[in-house]
């Protein structure tokens, strides 16, 4: 029965499956790696983050192939933000916050990009579309961290500097992620899939 779902369903689910335990345990351990990270809010929004795709591409019953890829892409982020939580990383590595902001970046438009393509747009507005999905999220990001944790912690006094920063690897992630995008929309339209 299992044999007819393609290996790559299975990866994309165990990372969501994983991602949830991980947010429950974090909501729920009282463990000081979580005090104060807003774990409540982020195990409502993460999970409705990553199923936004799975519902739009089931409500609109797609023809084409579900995009696993561009899925296990905008899931990746959350993953690894949480356990990065998970492993007290934020609080014990100093650039650990600097990394995943980039990295989540590129990847969270990455996957948005890996979508993108899929329209046949060229080089020009795909890379156009994923720096602005890009950007408003790591600003909806910015603004989401301050409303459920950060203006009610110590963070508040070097928060301006440090979501700042968090702006600015962000767009710098998305715009990696617009190059790498335009770049597979540009191949795509000189050399069509079948």
């Amino acid at each position: 029965m299992f044999s007819r779902y393609p290996p790559i369903l299975w990866a994309d689910v165990l990372l969501k499956l994983i991602l949830v335990c991980l947010l429950v345990f974090g909501a729920f351990s009282g463990l000081q790696q979580f005090e104060g990270k807003g774990f409540f809010w982020r195990l409502v929004t993460y999970p409705a983050a990553i199923l936004v795709l799975p519902v739009v591409w089931r409500v609109w019953r797609r023809q084409s192939k579900y995009p696993f890829a561009a899925d296990i892409l905008i899931t990746l982020p959350f993953l690894i933000d949480t356990a990065g939580n998970s492993l007290d990383l934020y609080d014990t590595v100093e650039w650990w916050d600097d990394a995943n902001h980039l990295v989540n970046w590129v990847l969270l438009s990455g996957g948005f990009g890996a979508l993108v393509t899929r329209l046949g747009h060229g080089f020009w507005i795909s890379a156009a579309l994923v720096v602005g999905f890009g950007a408003t999220t790591a600003i909806i990001w910015e603004i989401a961290e301050y409303v459920a944790f950060i203006r009610v912690s110590p963070e508040l006094e070097t928060a301006y500097i440090d979501t700042l920063g968090d702006l600015t690897l962000g767009l710098l992630g998305s715009v990696v992620a617009s190059v790498i995008s335009g770049w597979a929309a540009r191949r795509l339209q000189s050399h069509p899939v079948p």
